[in-house]
């Protein structure tokens, strides 16, 4: 509210009911109407407040258009040794800014919450930059997947920190978004899995989903389910991050009257889907959606806008003048996922990147404003193409609490053997016992419980386009999970696993069981990384103790003359158990085996 001091006491018994009363926050559009020498002040303070990380914290590394690395904001965490670039004759230099926005927004966030308040900020991961892009320069798109392995090389040469979240913002120009591998996509998935060599280190990769142009803004949401998310972000490897937004407040007085765009935790109007591809048996994209800004529609052109107030406050390139900007769109969702993923491994340091990968998108879930869109059981797979699994929730990823614990396993397997007839056949098989509270779960009988389980896994791409079925798919080997039944026996659990997996090997489709699941078999497959919710009673959970992790086929055990059959597979599985009877201790009794150990490991 706005009011004076006087006003507010002149109100009968007002400061009996008020417990305190705080300055309002001050929006963007105030922060950019500011001189630059004002700005400069904020962030002086903020400047004061912020102690540096150390040189050995997890980095996010920006391929863009570069950054600035000496923004008074920035220098804080940022090597220029660390600021590098790809094409010959160029200079690290951000002379577009969108890289030097990016890396605000993943060192800090929205920078209007850092300036609107005066508590110490503890920086625990540093950014880095490779140039690969600059709308100054002629940019090849087909050399774009020989760039990103450049850029890999460089700053992995430069700074041996393997921590790294890599944040790509930059997308295909042309039309290629039928979701198709191309060379690009396919270059990130070979980079992701650490192809190269058997010495190769696995990499984290964040990609944006793409933009819907802003002319064709005003005909959301209809327009972001016909336009396909953009090349490379079909990449199965990586995580495509599309757009959602939680702003709708527009303080500028000027544009106070236009209408904005879309409600509180719906998709942001910037953002493109994969409702439209035509192979469904692709992977789910966007995988998560982050906060990306909203529009308004200007009354005077019924077309559709950018506003401050409903963007992204960032740094920006301005060597001289004013510090601070703002942006949006996928690119800004991106960088903030980017940011969740080094704060994972601040927090985490041991964890594979296909472990960061899964947790952020186990702890993701989708808004009331999403569920209401696609409200059916019959809608869950267009929910799914259009938000993904939802949006992370920062404090759900990094702990447990007594009412809900989550465990992380990181394993790997051989998915297939050459037997004694020279065929190539899956081999093995991982049982986990999971360490729930059985005799807690017994005792809160028909309570209603859940259970997440998210399986991540790197594929290795085909070497070739020949037209992904059969000998020729696209992945190197498929995982996929399954829970033991409350009434069936560990045998017949595993005759159950062997079936499903040869059905699957053989595309036959047997109307897989979809009990307890909110995504069901299904859905479930698609990609390389697979996460679905088990709803059912405390009592049912009881009895289902044992999770499987088993092999399906792919151009491993296929194109025998490549060998592939004798590589191991690493995987990481995160699971939860969840209540909502807050009183009940699910985290004691697991924390005493809080270490998940393969009970088993079976040739099948």
């Amino acid at each position: 509210m706005t009011a004076t001091i006087q006003s507010l006491l002149n109100v009968p018994v007002l400061f009996d009911c008020v417990a305190e009363l705080r300055l309002a926050k001050i929006p963007n559009s105030e922060f950019l109407s500011l001189s630059p020498r004002e700005q400069r002040e904020f962030l002086t303070d903020a400047i004061n407040r912020i102690s540096p990380p150390v040189a050995t914290s997890p980095t996010v590394c920006h391929l863009d258009t570069g950054v600035q690395s000496g923004h008074p904001l920035l220098e804080l965490a940022i090597d220029p040794q660390h600021c590098l670039y790809v094409h010959p004759h160029d200079a690290a230099l951000d002379l577009d800014g969108h890289g030097t926005e990016m890396a605000g927004l993943a060192l800090y966030g929205c920078l209007s919450e850092l300036l609107n308040h005066s508590q110490d900020v503890q920086l625990r991961h540093c950014i880095e930059s490779v140039k690969i892009f600059s709308k100054y320069k002629s940019n090849r798109p087909e050399l774009h997947g020989e760039i990103m392995s450049q850029a890999v090389s460089r700053i992995e040469i430069a700074n041996t920190q393997f921590q790294r979240a890599f944040c790509l913002t930059v997308t295909a120009a042309d039309g290629r978004d039928e979701g198709y591998p191309s060379s690009w996509s396919a270059a990130i998935d070979q980079i992701c899995a650490g192809a190269e060599t058997e010495d190769t280190p696995k990499r984290l990769f964040l990609v944006s989903a793409g933009n819907i142009e802003l002319t064709d803004r005003h005909e959301y949401p209809d327009r972001n389910q016909t336009e396909g998310v953009k090349d490379p972000a079909q990449s199965w490897n990586a995580i495509a991050v599309g757009a959602a937004t939680w702003k709708a407040t527009i303080s500028e007085q000027l544009v106070q009257h236009w209408k904005v765009i879309a409600s509180l935790g719906s998709l942001s109007p910037s953002s493109r889907t994969s409702i439209v591809w035509d192979d469904k048996s692709w992977p789910v994209k966007p995988d998560i959606v982050m906060e990306g800004g909203n529009n308004a529609i200007d009354p005077s052109t019924s077309r559709a806008d950018f506003v401050d107030d409903l963007s992204l406050l960032t740094t920006k390139v301005s060597p001289q003048g004013a510090q601070l900007t703002t942006t949006a769109d996928t690119s800004a969702a991106t960088a903030l996922a980017a940011k969740l993923a080094a704060q994972i491994w601040a927090e985490y340091p041991h964890l594979w990147p296909e472990s960061v990968r899964a947790l952020l998108i186990h702890s993701a879930r989708w808004t009331d404003a999403m569920l209401s869109e696609f409200p059916r059981a019959a809608d869950r797979q267009n929910r799914l193409r259009c938000y993904g699994y939802g949006t992370p929730d920062i404090q759900r990823t990094l702990s447990s609490i007594s009412n809900a614990a989550t465990l992380i396993v990181q394993e790997s397997l051989q998915p297939f053997h050459k037997d004694t007839d020279k065929k190539i056949k899956t081999k093995d098989l991982h049982l986990h016992s999971l360490p729930w509270p059985k005799q807690v779960l017994q005792d809160l009988g028909e309570a209603p419980v859940r259970m997440r389980v998210t399986l991540s896994y790197f594929v290795e791409p085909s070497p070739g386009r020949r037209g992904w079925d059969k000998k020729y798919r696209y992945q190197s080997h498929g995982l996929r999970f399954d829970v033991k039944r409350p009434l069936e026996t560990v045998r017949e659990f595993q005759k159950r696993i062997s079936r499903a997996a040869q059905e699957e090997d053989e595309n036959i489709t047997s109307g897989s069981d979809a009990r307890n699941w909110e995504l069901g078999p299904n859905l479930q497959k698609k990609g390389s990384i697979h996460s679905d919710t088990w709803i059912g009673t405390a009592a049912e959970l009881a009895e289902c103790g044992i999770l499987a992790v088993f092999p399906v086929t792919g151009w491993w055990k296929e194109r025998n003359h490549l060998n592939g059959w004798k590589k191991q597979a690493r995987y990481s599985l995160i699971v939860s158990i969840e209540t909502d009877d807050v009183t009940t201790d699910l985290y004691t009794p697991i924390e005493q085996q809080i270490r998940v150990a393969v009970e088993s490991v079976i040739e099948v």
